[in-house]
């Protein structure tokens, strides 16, 4: 994959991926949350609190969160790690106000930042973080490797690289239900609460790109991940994967 990838959806046209999921999310920040629970029926704070135990963060852990879109798992990192700094990135400014709200809500201003920028081209030093995690926006990026290495290049000796992210389940006859739903249905969704037919369509079209979840096992270890793993969540309609940079002390 390219920053020069085109995709091509409905009336959209042809575009740089890049370009095209700007306009996407920027589209969609006001319903983002009520669509995520509608399209998920609730499950991805479920899945996030699975994450969070996996994670294990102890209090004043430092974390960068990429995509952060509205916030929720920023907010989610700046309460477990009580103390610890969370800097929340994302290239969509319509995200960001919303989840910015929500962080001021939660009176967390003090220790969650929130910055615009590129998931491909962090703008933050080496070895920087204990933490570094992205939700549901690496199969979005032009370049998922890419930003794998960013993120391993950012966290400390040590530190651990998180994705949660969609994913493909494998098994009949939950398969054919899930596909049926996410192609045909989710769309409809899309049009009937938030107004957006064309972006919702896109959702299961760029899942279909995306490597499945043994797939995403090997390209964390080729990025140099160690002690990699990864868990199915939800029949295989998500997965965790979880890496470690190498600590040359240990």
């Amino acid at each position: 994959m390219t920053i020069e990838k085109t995709t091509t959806i409905g009336d959209q046209g042809t575009k740089p991926k890049e370009q095209f999921v700007h306009s996407v999310f920027e589209s969609i920040a006001g319903k983002y949350d009520l669509m995520n629970d509608i399209l998920s029926f609730r499950r991805h704070k479920a899945w996030r609190k699975f994450t969070m135990r996996k994670m294990g963060m102890k209090r004043g852990d430092s974390a960068v969160d990429l995509c952060c879109g509205t916030c929720d798992w920023s907010i989610a990192l700046a309460e477990a790690s009580r103390t610890g700094c969370v800097m929340g990135l994302d290239f969509s400014a319509g995200m960001l106000e919303v989840g910015r709200r929500k962080v001021e809500a939660r009176n967390l201003q003090d220790r969650i930042s929130l910055v615009q920028g590129n998931a491909m081209e962090l703008p933050f030093g080496d070895n920087s973080f204990d933490y570094a995690t992205i939700g549901f926006g690496l199969r979005n990026v032009p370049d998922p490797v890419r930003v794998l290495n960013e993120m391993k290049r950012v966290v400390k000796p040590g530190g651990m690289v998180v994705c949660l992210e969609l994913s493909k389940p494998m098994k009949q006859p939950f398969k054919g239900i899930y596909y049926f739903y996410f192609q045909r249905v989710l769309p409809l969704l899309g049009k009937l609460f938030a107004k957006r037919y064309e972006q919702y369509k896109w959702l299961p079209e760029s899942l279909a790109l995306f490597p499945d979840r043994k797939q995403l096992e090997v390209i964390f270890r080729d990025t140099g991940l160690q002690k990699v793993e990864s868990y199915p969540l939800t029949g295989g309609i998500a997965a965790l994967h979880i890496g470690l940079k190498e600590n040359c002390n240990a």
